[in-house]
């Protein structure tokens, strides 16, 4: 598998926008972000050239305008993103950082009832 790129939280908010509909130029990028939050275009333009440095974004001349597609799956994303955080906040070991979030999350009795799901399926 290829080496999936670390990934800034304000890039996640661009790479969100590209892999849910692709190719985008910028303008239409920072016309679906600016639809949650207040973005200076400046910012996603600088956000998409670090993007695509990383190799996690590439892109196709059209006419004047670029079009950015990923070149990375979310889902290979969130795995390295996942892994990271385990690594980095509970050195790695699955079992505390379950027992945190059921500690300190409200779950719904259908949540509850999912993860009960999913831990009888590894078993």
């Amino acid at each position: 598998m290829k080496k999936i790129p670390k990934i800034s939280e304000t890039e996640w908010e661009v790479m969100q926008v590209l892999w849910s509909e692709s190719p985008l130029s910028a303008e239409q990028i920072i016309e679906r972000l600016a639809a949650h939050d207040v973005w200076h275009p400046k910012t996603a333009k600088t956000l998409l050239n670090r993007l695509v440095k990383k190799q996690a974004l590439g892109f196709e001349k059209e006419g004047r305008a670029y079009l950015y597609h990923p070149l990375v799956k979310q889902a290979d994303c969130v795995q390295a993103a996942s892994e990271s955080f385990l690594d980095r906040v509970f050195g790695g070991a699955l079992t505390p950082m379950l027992a945190h979030f059921v500690e300190h999350k409200r779950m719904s009795p259908e949540q509850i009832r999912e993860l009960k799901r999913l831990l009888d399926r590894k078993e």
